[in-house]
């Protein structure tokens, strides 16, 4: 960028002032959540389990980890795809974006959708007696990530008419830092969701 002598390079010294910053304040501060975390109490199990895990049967294939988690990833990312458009194409063609109000709508969707695919997605595996549902429910919701780039590069090739490898960096750069956050809010949606389903129906199991 700088051998470009492009208007939107940062000065050195203010990239290694937020290099200090990133590494002096929130490097410190991870390693504390953490240890925090690890001490914390852990919530006791809504019924009583076994000490030895129960043997997991043969999937069918559409209950396979991966095609699961692809295949969850769709609606979410079907909620949004329209409104993401208007999005992009404000950022990268300078248009204008209004409709804020239908934007706070296409998000409560999204959230719901998120919730919902995973909470089914969950449901379906505990009934195929397949109990590893903490990361495929993270992943399940947040595999819309993988979607949303996808569909940048797409957008790339046919809306816009970026020229140079400087330019073409910085969109794919901005482009993946977006995506793999769009992946965690979604995951942890996913995740959240099915933490609260699973606490709920196995804390109505009666045992005596």
């Amino acid at each position: 960028i700088w051998g470009q002598a492009s208007s939107g390079a940062i000065p050195f010294t203010t990239m290694i002032a937020l290099l200090l910053m990133w590494f002096g304040i929130s490097v410190p501060l991870v390693f504390v959540g953490a240890f925090f975390g690890f001490k914390a109490k852990l919530p006791d199990p809504p019924t009583r389990t076994n000490e030895i895990p129960r043997q997991i049967p043969k999937q069918a294939w559409y209950m396979v980890g991966v095609f699961n988690v692809l295949m969850g990833g769709i609606l979410p990312f079907g909620a949004i795809f329209i409104e993401l458009f208007f999005m992009m194409t404000s950022v990268w063609l300078q248009r204008f974006y209004y409709v804020f109000g239908f934007l706070a709508l296409v998000l409560l969707i999204l959230v719901i959708t998120c919730a919902e695919i995973s909470i089914v997605l969950c449901y379906f595996q505990l009934c195929n007696e397949d109990y590893h549902w903490w990361w495929r429910s993270f992943l399940t919701s947040g595999s819309s990530g993988l979607y949303l780039f996808a569909y940048s590069i797409m957008y790339f090739f046919t809306q816009l008419e970026i020229i140079g490898f400087v330019p073409t960096l910085l969109y794919f750069t901005y482009m993946l830092v977006f995506a793999m956050l769009f992946f965690l809010i979604t995951g942890s949606i996913g995740f959240i969701s099915c933490y609260w389903f699973v606490w709920a129906i196995y804390g109505a199991i009666k045992v005596d």
